[in-house]
């Protein structure tokens, strides 16, 4: 079914509804899907509850409340069929209130997020023209690239004065030092989390104006440049975006925030970010800081100590899927890397992998989960999975078979 089908379909349901539950995942695509959708339920005066969830399981939803998955829902087979999903993950709902890219032919790891999708599905709805600032959280926070639907969103989001692009330091936060101090994507070897190497780097480029930007760079790539691979290098500068109707002008940096906040478990707070509230903007940062250092003194004990099948273990499970993506996007550890973390007896696993066109990881990670008991899916290159703690080396005997297979 061709995407704008699905969306008018699932535009239409709403259309109908006094009320909806709307459930979003907890990192940026999540929720700027879920507040893109909220936002055009309000102007259409359906109400709304928003949650912002790691995951939601088929027993947690009533078939007899209207439903509305955002960034969830795509992997899970049992799902009521009454169900509404906004979703890019590989799919195994089969409803007939499905919006996904894949199901359309289209790149969802690269040309279309869920933010991206929640977006055609809201301009169904109506005219909310103006959220589409909010699907660039969807395209940088999954690491997409502005081609297929998301140029097409792009490129009318500029037309109507909603982004404007440019030039510059990609780095997020409120200054240099905080830009420099807690980088994460890119993580800067010998430089994130090192407050000496950071007062050393502002110091050797600050003349008696602010900081020169080349010389900077240059000092970054020549502290980095033995411990990084090339695309981490050339992230440090090139396209930004600023989106003139949000709270945070700076795409990189609210994308940060939001999928901070939302990952370490303020997805209200996030969600106020993206419905334009400037109320808790100030704490919001202050999370984001937190989180980030946090991921980055994972990342230094995983490099001190790194381990040759690429497996690691953190306390945190809000560290787990940004460690795993530093680890295989910012290092040259590869070409897998498999994080866990632990919650009572529940082990929460986040896996990542280099290009690899032979193997979906989001197949692989859900048939293994299974296997033991437990639940799991995602992209083609970034996956995670739930298990009972006491089945982990099972998981990964299971997972590692069926990946060489």
């Amino acid at each position: 079914m061709p995407l704008t089908e699905a969306a008018s379909r699932v535009a239409e349901h709403l259309s109908r509804q006094e009320y909806v539950e709307v459930y979003a995942h907890h990192d940026a695509d999540g929720i700027a899907a879920g507040t893109i959708l909220c936002t055009a339920l309000f102007r259409k005066g359906i109400r709304f509850r928003l949650r912002v969830l790691h995951r939601v399981s088929a027993a947690s939803i009533s078939p007899d409340t209207p439903t509305l998955l955002c960034d969830l829902g795509s992997g899970i087979e049992d799902l009521p069929k009454e169900v509404m999903v906004v979703d890019h993950h590989l799919p195994r709902f089969s409803g007939d209130l499905h919006v996904n890219p894949r199901l359309a032919g289209i790149d969802a790891d690269r040309e279309l997020s869920s933010a991206g999708a929640a977006y055609i599905v809201a301009q169904a709805l109506g005219d909310n023209r103006d959220l589409a600032g909010l699907v660039m959280l969807g395209i940088l926070g999954d690491g997409q690239e502005i081609a297929g639907k998301n140029r097409e969103i792009f490129n009318e989001a500029v037309a109507e004065s909603l982004i404007t692009p440019g030039k510059g330091c990609r780095l997020p936060g409120r200054d240099l030092h905080e830009r420099l101090l807690c980088s994460t994507h890119p993580y800067l070897h010998q430089i994130s989390g090192d407050e000496m190497a950071v007062a050393d780097l502002i110091e050797s480029v600050s003349g008696e104006g602010s900081p020169e930007l080349e010389s900077l760079l240059s000092l970054i790539l020549l502290r980095i440049s033995p411990f990084a691979p090339a695309q981490t290098m050339e992230s440090l500068y090139g396209e930004r975006y600023s989106l003139e109707r949000e709270v945070v002008p700076d795409a990189h940096a609210l994308t940060a925030v939001v999928d901070a906040c939302g990952k370490c478990g303020h997805g209200g707070l996030a969600a106020s970010l993206c419905f334009r509230s400037a109320e808790g903007l100030g704490e919001a940062w202050e999370i984001s800081l937190g989180h980030r250092l946090q991921v980055i003194r994972a990342l230094r004990f995983a490099l001190e100590k790194p381990d040759p099948d690429g497996f690691y273990t953190v306390e945190e499970t809000s560290v787990a899927s940004d460690l795993a993506d530093a680890l295989i996007r910012d290092t040259l550890i590869g070409p897998r890397v498999m994080v866990a973390a632990k919650t009572g007896d529940l082990c929460h696993i986040s896996i990542r992998t280099v290009n690899d066109h032979d193997l979906r990881l989001g197949d692989a990670v859900h048939e293994a989960a299974v296997t033991c008991g437990g639940f799991g899916g995602g992209h083609s290159m970034r996956a995670g999975a739930t298990v009972s703690c006491a089945r982990l080396e099972e998981f990964r005997e299971v997972f590692g078979r069926i990946v060489a297979a």
